[in-house]
């Protein structure tokens, strides 16, 4: 007879309730009230593994760093790697979605983190969602230099570039937009790959690059 499955420890709960908090909505301030009473746990005990927000919010993006992308576009052999890399891209701006999807998403950003002063725990939780979606970027160029298909090196600038692109892409998104934009967005990826693909900087970009 086959054991029964075995019921996941506090620590462990404590941290899947705070990281499908941020899977749900990635402003939600994870405080120690809020994640305590979402794994169904005391203040107490999750301050017995985690004695401050900082910790326990470094612990849950740390977790989340290394999961994989179900079908993750950057192992799709049959795409050129420039295509494979805008497609990881468009996966990251897909998370916003369009339409008012991404002005909710724009105005929870803004009401977290701009309208007014964040706290030290927002700001904390802000970089180190931010430094998530860097480090996928940082993963699938790396993915990309270990085959030989782009060149080696400034692997994180690389990354920061593009991310501030795809950022800028989302904000465009909440804003009112039109068909010409919607179109050039796909432009936009593909000069911002082949910027980060190119074996030299000056390499002039084709207008149909993939």
């Amino acid at each position: 007879m086959d054991a029964a499955p075995k019921e996941p420890g506090t620590r462990d709960k404590i941290l899947i309730a705070a990281a499908t908090m941020l899977g749900e909505n990635p402003t939600a301030r994870l405080s120690v009230r809020a994640v305590a009473a979402r794994a169904q746990v005391s203040t107490g005990s999750l301050r017995h593994f985690f004695p401050t927000q900082r910790a326990l919010i470094d612990t849950v993006i740390a977790g989340l760093y290394d999961v994989d992308i179900p079908d993750d576009p950057i192992n799709d052999h049959t795409r050129t790697p420039n295509e494979r890399l805008i497609t990881g891209l468009r996966l990251l701006l897909a998370q916003v979605g369009t339409g008012d999807r991404a002005r909710r998403a724009w105005g929870a950003v803004y009401d977290a983190y701009v309208a007014s002063a964040p706290s030290d725990d927002d700001t904390t939780t802000y970089l180190a969602l931010e430094r998530m979606g860097r480090h996928r970027i940082e993963r699938w160029l790396a993915t990309l230099v270990e085959e030989g298909a782009i060149p080696a090196g400034a692997i994180e600038q690389r990354a920061r570039f593009l991310m501030t692109v795809v950022t800028g892409l989302m904000t465009e998104r909440a804003l009112p937009a039109d068909a010409v934009r919607v179109e050039t967005e796909t432009e936009t990826l593909r000069l911002a790959v082949h910027a980060v693909t190119s074996a030299l900087a000056g390499t002039p970009s084709p207008a149909t690059a993939p």
